[in-house]
C-alpha cells in the first residue's frame, strides 16, 4: 500500500529531464554541464532539491555488451529491432533503478523508438509501443523536461562506435523522425536550436524551462 508520505515525496519530486535526438548534437556534453550545476545545491518552486541521477551511455554500452556493430543495424532490420529492443529495456530498467529519486537522462525511451523507425520501419517502432518496456518509460517520459537538442552546425562527427547518419539530410531527418514520434504520442518537448552554441546558455535554456514545467 502507498503511503500519504510517500505520494506527497512524488508529488513534490522535481520533474525529471530527458536530452534527446539525433547523433552528434552535444546531448552528452549537455546533461554532463547538467549534472555539474545540480551538484551544487538548488531549488525548484523554492524548495531544495536532492542531486539528480544521472542516466547515460545506455545505448553505447549495449552496442558494446551484446557486440554489435553498426554494419549489423544498418544492414539487418532484425538485428536492428533486436537492438532497439534491448536498449529501450535497460532504460527502463535504469530509470526504474533511479527511482524515488529524479533524473536528467542523456536519451530516453523513445530514441528506440526512432531508431526502429528510421533503420527497420514505423510498423517496428509501433511494435516497440506495444511492449512492458515503454508502457513504463512512457509513464515518466510524459511528465518529464524532453528537450529535443536540434540537428546543424558542424557537430557531426563519427566516433567509430555509433551508426552516422550519410548526409547531413539523412542526419537532420531524425530530428523530424524524434518531433513526429512526440506529436504522435501527444508529448509537450522544447528544441533546443543547434544555432544557441555556447554551452553555459545551452544549460540555461534548459533549466528556465525545467523550472516551469
Amino acid at each position: 500500500m502507498t503511503t500519504g508520505r510517500r505520494l506527497e515525496t512524488m508529488a513534490s519530486r522535481p520533474p525529471n529531464i530527458y536530452i534527446i535526438g539525433a547523433q552528434s548534437t552535444g546531448k552528452t556534453t549537455l546533461v554532463s554541464a547538467l549534472g555539474q550545476h545540480f551538484s551544487q545545491p538548488r531549488t525548484y518552486c523554492d524548495e531544495p532539491v536532492s542531486q539528480p541521477r544521472i542516466i547515460k551511455e545506455v545505448a553505447r554500452n549495449i552496442l558494446r555488451s551484446h557486440h554489435f556493430t553498426a554494419s549489423d543495424i544498418a544492414n539487418s532490420k532484425h538485428r536492428a529491432l533486436e537492438l532497439q529492443s534491448l536498449i529501450l529495456e535497460a532504460q527502463s530498467e535504469l530509470e526504474r533503478a533511479s527511482l524515488p529519486d529524479w533524473y536528467i537522462s542523456d536519451r530516453s525511451g523513445l530514441d528506440p523508438l526512432a531508431y526502429a523507425h528510421r533503420y527497420v520501419g514505423h510498423e517496428a517502432a509501433k511494435q516497440l509501443r506495444q511492449g512492458e518496456a515503454w508502457k513504463d518509460v512512457e509513464k515518466r517520459l510524459g511528465t518529464g523536461l524532453v528537450v529535443v537538442c536540434a540537428t546543424g552546425g558542424d557537430w557531426l562527427i563519427d566516433d567509430g562506435i555509433r551508426l552516422m547518419p550519410k548526409s547531413k539530410d539523412d542526419w537532420m531527418e531524425f530530428q523530424s523522425i524524434f518531433c513526429s514520434l512526440l506529436d504522435e504520442l501527444e508529448m509537450q518537448y522544447t528544441i533546443l536550436p543547434s544555432s544557441i552554441r555556447d554551452l553555459a546558455s545551452r544549460v540555461d535554456f534548459v533549466l528556465e524551462r525545467w523550472k516551469h514545467r
